[in-house]
C-alpha cells in the first residue's frame, strides 16, 4: 500500500490513468517562504517530495502547481516548485499591478500559464483589476483562473465574459447540492462554457457535497461532461487546505475519488480528453 501526507486512504486507485495525465489543481505549501502578514490560513508544509508520494499513488504523471492565497503575490513557492518539478508541471501564479514584465517573463519559463483570482478567500487584486491584468498577460498566452463561490457567479458573469483571454473555473463553479442545476450558477457558467473559451476544474468534489459518496457532486460532474467534455480538466485539489484547516474533518481519499470521477467518464475517449488532451492543450504540455 502507498500512502501520502495531506490524503486520506492508503490505497492506490484502482484504474491505471491514460499515460501523460495531468492533476491540474492542487498547491505547494514550504514553511520556509514566508507567508502573507494578512494570510487567514498558514497551513503546515506540503511540499514537493510530500506531493510526488500522491503522483505516485494515483498514477499521475504531471500537474498544474496553483498560488494559494496564503502566499499572496509572492510567487517565490511556486517558482522553486515549479524548477523542482522541471517539465512536468506547469503553474498559475498570484500578482497584481505591481508585478513586474521581467517577473512575468521569468515565471513563464519556470512554467506559469494563468493568473488567478481568488473571491472565495481574497488574496491579491480584486474584480475591478481583472481586465487589465488579464491584458496585461495575454501576449505571454496566459489564462485567468477564478475561485469564487456559486453564489457570486451571476455578478461576475460580465466580468468573465468580457476577459481578452481564457478562462479557467475552480472546482466546478462552487455551485451548491442538492439540484446545483436549479442554481442561478449553472446558466451563467454553461453560457460561459458554450462561448468556447472558458474550462472547468472537475475538483474539489469535497468542498460542497453532502453525501460521503459524493453522488451529489457526481450528478454535477456528469453534466459538465455531458454539456462540454473538451472544456473538463481534473484536479485533486491537494492538500485539501479547507480540511487542514478544520480538524473535525476527515481528509478526502485522492485514491477513491480519482477512481469514482474515472467511473463517471464512462469511455475511454472521455478519459483521455480530459485526463490528458484538454490540460496538453490548455497548459502547453507536450502530448504523449
Amino acid at each position: 500500500m502507498t500512502t501520502a501526507p495531506w490524503s486520506g486512504g492508503t490505497d492506490p486507485a484502482r484504474h491505471r490513468l491514460p499515460e501523460g495525465s495531468v492533476d491540474c489543481h492542487h498547491h505547494i505549501y514550504d514553511t520556509r517562504f514566508a507567508y502573507h502578514p494578512d494570510a487567514d490560513f498558514r497551513p503546515p508544509d506540503a511540499t514537493v517530495r510530500q506531493y510526488l508520494q500522491l503522483r505516485e499513488r494515483l498514477g499521475v504523471s504531471r500537474s498544474v502547481v496553483v498560488q494559494p492565497s496564503s502566499y499572496g503575490t509572492d510567487n517565490a513557492c511556486l517558482g522553486e516548485a515549479l524548477a523542482a518539478f522541471g517539465e512536468q508541471a506547469r503553474g498559475v501564479a498570484v500578482i497584481d499591478d505591481a508585478t513586474p514584465v521581467a517577473e512575468l517573463r521569468r515565471l513563464h519559463a519556470l512554467g506559469v500559464r494563468g493568473i488567478r483570482f481568488n473571491f472565495a478567500r481574497p488574496a491579491g487584486a480584486g474584480i475591478d483589476r481583472m481586465q487589465a491584468l488579464a491584458a496585461k498577460v495575454a501576449d505571454l498566452g496566459w489564462h485567468v483562473q477564478v475561485h469564487a463561490l456559486g453564489r457570486d457567479y451571476p455578478a461576475l458573469e460580465t466580468h468573465l465574459a468580457a476577459l481578452p483571454v481564457a478562462l479557467v473555473i475552480d472546482h466546478m463553479g462552487r455551485i451548491p447540492h442538492p439540484d446545483a442545476l436549479a442554481h442561478p450558477a449553472w446558466p451563467v457558467l454553461r453560457r460561459l462554457v458554450d462561448r468556447g473559451r472558458t474550462w472547468i476544474k472537475l475538483s474539489g468534489l469535497n468542498h460542497d457535497s453532502r453525501d460521503a459518496a459524493y453522488a451529489d457532486a457526481g450528478e454535477l460532474l456528469k453534466s459538465w461532461i455531458a454539456a462540454a467534455p473538451q472544456r473538463m480538466l481534473w484536479g485533486t485539489d491537494w492538500p485539501h487546505v479547507s480540511v487542514i484547516a478544520n480538524p473535525d474533518k476527515a481528509l478526502p481519499d485522492d485514491a477513491r475519488i480519482q477512481d469514482l470521477i474515472h467511473d463517471w467518464m464512462k469511455d475511454a475517449p472521455t478519459r483521455r480528453k480530459i485526463f490528458v488532451d484538454n490540460p496538453c492543450e490548455l497548459y502547453g504540455f507536450a502530448r504523449p
